[in-house]
């Protein structure tokens, strides 16, 4: 749906501010189904009614049901010597907990199972806080930020990795966890799907219509709520204070970028993962795993490839000529800027896919058996970049990329 955008100096009860550009439009009124966007950059910025939120509070009920099986229930089973090994998600972070890996322990167990699960509860509370009286305002804000961090479906391709790997050893069996898992994840995707956080905002805390001049108009970065602020310089909604641009941006993105960039270094040079097979030690980094992996199967070795190596290096290239456009104030080629910012926001996420399969192969086998599997130093430093990156993005105000346009202008057609 297009949005036309306000060129006129009248005074409007029906004004948004685009959280990511920074240009005024109409609010549109969408039907169910219908889906608004900025009319210069094309940011989503609302959805028709959609589900209710008794709806969206039945499918946090039913994942919290499943919760429980989906961590503890083997996914996958191996047969060796006899001898029959689960890998489940929470065995693979306790094995991580057990080996002294406890930060690289901690960054799976935060996808899998921290964000997940605090996702859940956010909605249940919002439930419950209503009839309460309970401020619902940290949760709100909490909810947008969360949905970032759950990696169901990077984890579910970790585990066809780890089968794979395995395969060639011994005998390979799903387990019930997977299909807890699977049905786990496809929950998930439908409550994201349907979870409005602008539409709970108003649901919670509605804000009244204010008549304002588009030169008027406020955005808060945080709730994205378009208005005047109140009387202390705090967003009427959220309650944090409104400032033009998000404090320090540039700052927190350079010195995450920079951090993660040095990660690197070792997380590509040192071994990730330490094989033993009848006492014979095989180390691999992140690179020759991908070449044993390509010579039983090369599609998820390109997969691999592009979440542990490709990904990583084209979004610090991205992000650093992205910050340096914002330096040098660039004003050719913002269209395309744009699309890469959101690209890399989407992406990043992926990297965590070989943590996934690491934690799953530690929870397979162990040091007594004859197939051996265990983490290498390289793990936690990879972990921490691609944590960082993500960070780096997040941190970033997309608005920058526009102030070297000084009219506030700028065509963005397509």
């Amino acid at each position: 749906m297009k949005i036309t955008a306000i060129r006129t100096p009248e005074t409007y009860t029906d004004l948004q501010r685009c959280v990511e550009c920074d240009h005024v439009f109409h609010r549109p009124l969408l039907r169910p189904g219908e889906t608004g966007y900025c009319p210069y950059c094309r940011a989503k910025i609302a959805k028709g009614r959609d589900w209710s939120f008794a709806k969206i509070c039945c499918l946090a009920c039913l994942m919290l049901c499943l919760m429980p099986l989906a961590w503890t229930l083997p996914l996958i089973q191996i047969r060796l010597l006899g001898m029959t090994i689960s890998a489940s998600m929470l065995a693979g972070v306790m094995q991580m907990v057990q080996q002294g890996d406890i930060i690289t322990a901690a960054m799976v167990c935060f996808c899998i199972i921290g964000t997940p699960l605090a996702l859940v509860i956010s909605i249940l509370y919002l439930f419950v806080g209503q009839r309460f009286g309970m401020n619902l305002r940290p949760v709100l804000l909490a909810l947008d930020k969360l949905k970032e961090w759950i990696m169901f479906d990077i984890y579910i391709i970790g585990v066809i990795v780890a089968a794979i790997k395995v395969k060639d050893y011994a005998d390979l069996f799903a387990g019930y966890g997977l299909v807890a898992f699977v049905s786990l994840t496809l929950l998930y995707i439908l409550l994201i799907i349907h979870l409005d956080i602008e539409r709970l905002w108003h649901k919670f805390y509605p804000q009244p219509r204010q008549a304002l001049a588009p030169e008027e108009v406020q955005c808060c970065a945080y709730c994205h709520h378009s208005g005047l602020s109140d009387q202390r310089g705090r967003c009427p909604r959220c309650h944090i204070k409104m400032s033009p641009r998000i404090p320090h941006s540039l700052q927190k993105s350079w010195a995450a970028l920079i951090s993660s960039i040095i990660l690197l270094f070792p997380a590509n040079l040192l071994p990730i993962s330490i094989i033993y097979l009848n006492g014979a030690r095989q180390e691999d980094t992140i690179f020759s795993g991908i070449v044993s992996l390509a010579s039983g199967n090369i599609p998820i070795a390109v997969v691999v490839f592009t979440a542990s190596i490709l990904v990583p290096v084209s979004k610090v290239i991205v992000l650093l000529a992205l910050l340096i456009s914002i330096h040098t104030k660039c004003e050719q080629g913002l269209k395309t800027r744009i699309r890469l910012f959101r690209a890399v926001k989407w992406i990043g996420r992926w990297s965590m896919l070989d943590l996934f399969v690491i934690s799953l192969m530690m929870s397979l086998v162990d040091r007594d058996q004859l197939l051996a599997f265990t983490m290498g130093p390289a793990a936690l430093y990879f972990g921490s970049a691609v944590f960082l990156t993500i960070l780096s993005v997040e941190w970033l105000d997309s608005r920058l990329l526009w102030d070297a346009h000084a009219t506030g202008n700028a065509e963005y057609t397509d």
